[in-house]
């Protein structure tokens, strides 16, 4: 197999009528998604897509998913434009990406003109018109290569510019194979996607179910703010994996959602991303005792996931959740500072990884590309590409990997290097903190945590000195309704350092 049109094309096949993508308001079977998407894929042929960018400025929705399969069939890569974000940001990515199409609807088509783009703006339902031509996808399907890029997802960039990471169909075939034989899923399954289109997350629910046949329910956005639709909508689309951010998962603990509901289908929960706070997951683990819970963990730029821990024994809070052990056909190493592999239990290095699960780095930046993407210096006897995550981690006795933090997380404080992660956790041992996160304020070289939870200052101060060193207590505690998450569902440190 070398194209997940492949996935596809087999369920077309097998599963013609059954459901592969619902969302709200509409569905679509795999023989409809595999037919349209070859009409969309005929349309976009003629103006020459292969192996070229096409950005979608559509909602999370059944229409969005088949032009994605449109320009796959076309040769073309995707890339998802959020149209609720800045339009700095949007005219970022256009700029990066330098396209010659962009596809929208009539609820976009006026903001989609208004972006720093030259090209040619298409419609999605006009794309939807017309015969396939099966002779030019042939020849087009004739000219792919595995290494092809399959689409494009944009995270935050450390100059402040969006970084593109490209990601080829043979990575995502890769892992999707491996992570579907590995927690068993398969046509039976119903996947409740949560996370949106241009975020990693996603590619796990779209191409397990492509992969399986197994259906995918585009849950709506809004519905993670009203926990009674979206248990009613999981029980109803009778959902038995949930593969969430954690913030997700979060957000129905603290509201204490599955009081009013608990989902009766649900065998599978999952959830990547940022640190999974124990009194959240044990939150979880009561109502569904009988689950498979994983803990999941990998940048976007090694296509989703390295490595994953199935929870198989209690934990409290405080205590470290590992991020275990890496995937099938997945090297996942620790490095010290001097470049030299760390194998002893407790020693602290560089997660880095190797394998066909890496993308092709960052899309038109080969000097972002050339910081992180380097030659494993382990291995000086061939071209052996690994790439530097900037996540810091340990082994524990199991030799199981457990993160510690982001490398620009570790702060020097008072003469002492400080992990913020290290401080989190030990402030999720105080009962009456929901949530909380830690950030440095360099100008006045203090510890600032934000928290959720009905309790003072005074008195987390006071438990606190039970499980911290006094220079790792915060010197700022700011309460707060609700901590800010970012688009893709993490804590969003960056908004929180702004209002110091």
């Amino acid at each position: 197999m070398n194209n997940v049109l492949d996935y596809l094309k087999k369920q077309a096949e097998h599963n013609p009528s059954k459901t592969a993508f619902a969302d709200e308001k509409v569905s679509v079977t795999f023989k409809e998604l595999h037919d349209i998407s070859k009409v969309i894929g005929t349309n976009l042929a003629k103006r020459n897509c292969a192996r070229k960018p096409v950005p979608i400025m559509m909602d999370k929705n059944v229409p969005t998913i088949e032009i994605m399969m449109g320009i796959v069939q076309a040769g073309g890569f995707y890339v998802i434009l959020d149209p609720t974000q800045p339009t700095l940001r949007l005219n970022q990515i256009i700029s990066t990406l330098e396209p010659e199409i962009l596809i929208t609807n009539k609820n976009y088509t006026n903001q989609a003109s208004s972006l720093s783009f030259s090209g040619d703006i298409l419609l999605a339902d006009e794309l939807k018109k017309g015969e396939p031509d099966s002779l030019l996808l042939s020849q087009v399907n004739k000219a792919h290569v595995n290494t092809n890029p399959l689409y494009v997802l944009f995270t935050s960039g450390s100059t402040g510019i969006p970084k593109g990471v490209v990601v080829s169909h043979r990575s995502v075939i890769d892992f999707i194979d491996e992570f579907t034989n590995t927690f068993d899923i398969d046509e039976n399954d119903v996947l409740g996607n949560q996370a949106p289109l241009d975020f990693d997350v996603s590619v796990k629910d779209i191409y397990s179910g492509l992969a399986v046949g197994a259906t995918v329910e585009l849950i709506p956005k809004e519905y993670f703010s009203i926990p009674v639709k979206l248990l009613d909508f999981l029980d109803d689309r009778k959902v038995t994996n949930l593969t969430w951010a954690v913030s997700a998962l979060g957000i129905v603990s603290i509201l204490n959602g599955l009081s009013y509901k608990k989902p009766a289908f649900i065998k599978r929960i999952m959830f990547s991303g940022e640190a999974m706070p124990i009194k959240h997951l044990n939150y979880w683990r009561n109502y569904y005792p009988e689950a498979r819970f994983v803990n999941l963990y990998g940048p976007t730029e090694i296509t989703c996931n390295c490595t994953y821990y199935e929870i198989d024994k209690a934990f409290e809070p405080g205590d470290m959740l590992p991020i275990g052990k890496a995937f099938p056909n997945e090297n996942v190493f620790l490095l010290d500072e001097n470049d030299k592999e760390i194998t002893s239990v407790g020693v602290e290095g560089e997660i880095c990884v190797s394998g066909t699960c890496l993308s092709l780095g960052y899309y038109n930046n080969p000097d972002q590309t050339a910081k992180v993407f380097t030659n494993n210096p382990l291995n000086r006897r061939w071209n052996e590409t690994i790439y530097r995550t900037g996540d810091l981690a340990y082994y524990d006795e199991n030799k199981d990997l457990c993160f510690t933090s982001r490398k620009d997380f570790q702060i020097k404080h008072m003469g002492h290097r400080i992990e913020l992660g290290e401080i989190e956790a030990a402030l999720e041992k105080i009962d009456a903190i929901q949530r909380s996160c830690c950030v440095f304020d360099e100008k006045k070289n203090k510890i600032v945590c934000f928290y959720q939870g009905d309790i003072s200052k005074k008195e987390i101060v006071g438990q606190a000195r039970n499980y911290l060193q006094n220079f790792m207590i915060p010197n700022v505690f700011r309460q707060m309704d609700e901590l800010p998450i970012t688009a893709n569902g993490k804590l969003d440190r960056k908004a929180l350092k702004q209002t110091l």
